[in-house]
């Protein structure tokens, strides 16, 4: 049974700082690419931040340059989100991601989903 289960969303004022954690279950996050994704009310899905299947290369959205930040812990076979300095814009479902490939760029070919955690930006 593979599976993703996110948490760690919430209510923030603007500012603040959340963690998201994503836990695999079924399969090992070391041989896969992982990937943040998030939709706002009434935006498509866009991609956030990912990491290759190594670990060693990340890749994020222009809009959360310098204020978030992926990491992965294998030994825990887990995968974080560390997001600072939140605005309103940042408010919506943010879901983890993998794929059997060792680029994560692009959102194509993602197979395991989690159902989401909400994020809420307000004063």
């Amino acid at each position: 049974q593979l599976q993703l289960v996110e948490s760690g969303g919430g209510l923030v004022q603007p500012g603040g700082s959340l963690r998201l954690s994503c836990a695999a279950s079924g399969f090992n996050l070391d041989a896969y690419a992982i990937g943040w994704f998030r939709q706002a009310p009434g935006k498509e899905r866009e991609g956030v931040s990912c990491m290759n299947s190594h670990g060693d290369i990340t890749n994020y959205a222009d809009s959360v340059q310098g204020r978030f930040t992926i990491s992965k812990d294998n030994a825990k076979n887990r995968v974080y989100l560390q997001m600072n300095s939140l605005n309103p814009e940042d408010t919506g479902i943010y879901y983890c991601a993998a794929r059997y490939m060792y680029f994560c760029e692009g959102t194509a070919g993602y197979e395991y989903w989690g159902q989401g955690t909400q994020v809420a930006v307000s004063s």
